[in-house]
Order: structure tokens, then C-alpha cells, then sequence
């Protein structure tokens, strides 16, 4: 029985340290400016490897329906940027003139950015060494491409999905078994880790789906990647801090 429970502890902190240092960290960025490069190259040295550490204890990863992952992905940066300007703009236009969405919906990622633009973080302004600057970019770039889908959909779409199906033991619900409770509750969740909460809801529905139809973490993993490489694509190219 103790050698179960000590087991299962490890699955828990397997889950669950991934997350937390990375949350940490960007608190830590965040509301400390002058680390905020730093704390960034930070988390994606070590939530890869804890990650790589503690592989072992998570699921198999199904790596199917890739390609519909990689659809769903592309659905999904646009759904995201065209949500946000559209919210941005008629919010805004109802009188929320110095915060977007300010006086209409209420603002509680404790981890993110206050939504005032002057926050959000332009390497082009803030970083003046172009050695450096790029370099940032680069670590952003291939971070929110590679890393954080791998850390976010093991977190949201594996250990908490299947706490919530199964929550006297996680292990006995397989990916992709839901109820409308799960979907519900894991995309709440993960709206309240994203400044940008309603359509960071709408995206994870749109993933809850994926999930759900394929089984697959990996075609999950796919839609994550490609909805952030090309967010970061959008965002050079137009230079929208606001969605970094």
C-alpha cells in the first residue's frame, strides 16, 4: 500500500512539476521586468528537462490524426486572433477605452500580464543588443512551438482531464474519456492561466474536441504547435506584443 501511494505521488509530481516551475517563472517575469528575459530562458531550460526526467511516469503518447491535429491548429490561431481583435474592438467601442475589455468582463490570470499594453513585453524596444534580441526570439519562438504544447497538453488534456473523469484514481480513465463536467471544468481552467480568458475558452473547447474525437495527445500536442508557431508568426509580423 505505501509503495502505491508513493507511486502515485510521483505520477502526481510528474504532472504537476512541469507546470509549476514554468507558472513560477512567469510570475516572476512578469511582475519583475528586469527578469523578465531571464526567468523566459529559465523556464524553457528546465521544464524540458523535467520533463525528460520524469517521462516515464505519463501516458503513452498516441501520435495519430496528426494532420487533422495540425487543421485544428491552424483553425485555431485564427479563431484566437480573430476572437481577441474582435472582442478588442467591440469592447472598446461599448467604452472600454484604456483597458480591452475593461468594465465588461472581469480580469483574474494571477500568473499573466495586467492587459495594459505598456506591460507586454517588445523585445525590439526592451532588448538592444540584436545578438540578444534575436536570440530571444528564437528561445520564444521554438519554446512556445516545441515546449509548451508538450508541458500544457500533458497538464490540461492528460493528468487533469482524467483527474476529473476519475478522480479517485486518474489512472483508470483513458485519454480522451469525458463527460460534460471534464470539458467544462478543464476549460475554465485553462482560461485562468490566459490574460485573454474567453477566447483562450473557446480554444480549449476546440481542443476538448479534438480530444475527444481521436484520442490522440499527439494530434492535441500537433493543434497546440501550430496554433502558437503561427501566433508567434502573426505577432512579428504585425508586432502585437499584446498576443506574445
Amino acid at each position: 500500500m505505501t509503495e502505491t501511494k508513493t507511486s502515485q505521488r510521483r505520477d502526481d509530481l510528474a504532472y504537476l512539476a512541469p507546470m509549476a516551475i514554468y507558472m513560477v517563472l512567469v510570475g516572476i517575469g512578469n511582475y519583475w521586468a528586469p527578469l523578465y528575459v531571464p526567468a523566459y530562458f529559465a523556464r524553457m531550460l528546465l521544464v524540458p528537462i523535467v520533463l525528460l526526467y520524469f517521462w516515464r511516469h505519463y501516458a503513452p503518447i498516441r501520435w495519430t490524426h496528426l494532420s487533422l491535429g495540425a487543421l485544428v491548429g491552424i483553425i485555431g490561431v485564427v479563431q484566437w486572433v480573430g476572437m481577441e481583435k474582435l472582442l478588442q474592438h467591440l469592447f472598446t467601442a461599448a467604452g472600454a477605452h484604456h483597458v480591452p475589455l475593461a468594465g465588461w468582463v472581469p480580469y483574474y490570470g494571477f500568473f499573466t500580464k495586467p492587459l495594459e499594453s505598456d506591460f507586454f513585453f517588445d523585445p525590439f524596444s526592451r532588448i538592444h543588443n540584436p545578438a540578444a534580441r534575436y536570440a530571444f526570439i528564437a528561445v520564444h519562438w521554438a519554446g512556445a512551438t516545441l515546449v509548451v504544447p508538450v508541458m500544457e497538453e500533458l497538464f490540461w488534456r492528460d493528468y487533469l482531464w482524467r483527474n476529473i473523469y476519475a478522480p479517485a484514481n486518474f489512472k483508470m480513465a483513458a485519454i480522451g474519456d469525458w463527460d460534460w463536467m471534464t470539458v467544462v471544468v478543464v476549460a475554465l481552467a485553462f482560461c485562468l492561466v490566459h490574460p485573454w480568458w474567453i477566447t483562450a475558452i473557446v480554444w480549449a473547447l476546440l481542443i476538448a474536441w479534438l480530444l475527444i474525437h481521436t484520442r490522440s495527445l499527439g494530434a492535441c500536442i500537433v493543434a497546440h504547435g501550430v496554433t502558437n508557431f503561427l501566433l508567434a508568426m502573426y505577432v512579428l509580423i504585425y508586432r502585437d506584443w499584446v498576443l506574445w
